[in-house]
């Protein structure tokens, strides 16, 4: 698989998890901010739309958001 397609795989998959948890990309820098992440709204969104984040950005999202699992099938 193409590394574009990873990233399209897990930026999608993050914006799904946001949408089911009914998180905004605003809400998502607040709680970062309480991780110790400062992220602002629309970096955020760059990040999203590009597909381009690391791993550890990825954690930092989904522990923020209460996800505890990572499905990629």
């Amino acid at each position: 698989m193409p590394t574009t397609d990873w990233e399209n795989l897990l930026s999608n998959f993050l914006k799904a998890e946001l949408k089911t948890k009914g998180v905004t990309y605003a809400q998502l820098a607040e709680k970062l901010e309480d991780l110790g992440v400062h992220e602002k709204e629309a970096n955020i969104g760059n990040k999203l739309s590009r597909g381009r984040f690391s791993a550890v950005f990825l954690a930092q999202c989904l522990r923020a958001i209460g996800s505890e699992r990572l499905r990629l099938d």
